[in-house]
């Protein structure tokens, strides 16, 4: 849905460096490389953007003995932090993922409360009209979803989240819904990956999400290992504001020479952080709603 993906290599002699956040130290100085007449073009299969890449310096080099996934996992909490100090927002969500063989695609407006954790789903396309409301805590822990169109008359439908009607075309239930449950999934995936060797990880900035610049945390496993699940992540932060706003998870070639696939792909956009969310954009009694 945003285009082709091609990521701008630099030569093997620039090394892989660390970025950070302006909050990690007041003595942190920005010095960004420039790129060399030799850099090269490579085109990455699946579905993405285009976008110019470029390693950044920081004052603080990776220790040598640090796993390369140590710093990665850094800067990713201090992003889920951000995301979290946020009592709510709403946003559009992209949402792209392989789920019995077949790849599902789904476009939607999401509402996202953190205390009590609450969801609202909006489908656009495909779907549209459907309505999906989850409140921890409430409904007997299960969540409320009705159709659009003719569909409708079937009525409101109380489902637990991982019910096998909920996850028809969904890889996850939908307590795991919102930037900040897909960032502490990262972290997760991570944490549990740092204890294996065969681990590449580089920073970008320039990443072009539409006419959003962002920087990119993209870690690499080379070689199928029953411990990795994919072949390759990627973290996405909006540079203006530090928040997590896409990650995208590719599974290993089939064969080699071929491009990786796209496994999960997660985007929001038009991110609004100004919203006050209440107890009425999360019941079923809306008089927006249709339930």
């Amino acid at each position: 849905m945003f285009g082709e993906v091609r990521l701008l290599l630099l030569p093997s002699r620039f090394p892989t460096l660390l970025f950070a956040a302006g909050s990690v130290s007041p003595n942190a100085r920005w010095m960004n490389t420039m790129m060399n007449k030799r850099e090269f073009l490579k085109v990455i299969g699946g579905s993405g953007l285009a976008f110019s890449v470029f390693p950044l310096l920081v004052a603080q080099q990776q220790p040598a003995s640090e796993h390369p996934l140590v710093p990665a996992i850094r800067y990713a909490r201090m992003c889920l932090e951000k995301v979290e100090a946020l009592p709510g927002y709403e946003a559009t969500f992209y949402k792209q993922e392989v789920v019995d063989n077949a790849t599902v695609k789904h476009r939607m407006k999401i509402k996202v409360r953190h205390n009590p954790f609450s969801v609202y789903l909006y489908f656009e396309n495909p779907y549209e009209g459907r309505e999906v409301i989850f409140v921890e805590g409430q409904n007997n822990g299960k969540l409320l979803a009705h159709e659009g169109g003719l569909l409708s008359v079937v009525g409101t439908m109380e489902l637990a989240p991982s019910d096998p009607t909920a996850m028809t075309e969904n890889r996850y239930p939908i307590t795991r819904a919102g930037i900040a449950k897909l960032v502490q999934g990262v972290i997760d995936q991570w944490e549990s990956e740092i204890r294996y060797d065969e681990s590449e990880v580089k920073y970008y900035k320039d990443a072009k999400l539409g006419s959003t610049t962002c920087r990119v945390i993209e870690c690499t496993h080379p070689v199928p290992r029953k411990q990795f699940n994919f072949h390759r992540t990627r973290l996405w932060i909006n540079d203006a504001d530090g928040l997590p706003i896409r990650v995208q998870q590719f599974g290993f070639p089939p064969n080699a020479g071929a491009p990786a696939p796209i496994v999960e792909d997660y985007t929001f956009t038009d991110i609004k952080t100004d919203v006050r969310l209440t107890d009425a954009d999360f019941d079923r009694n809306n008089s927006r709603y249709n339930f």
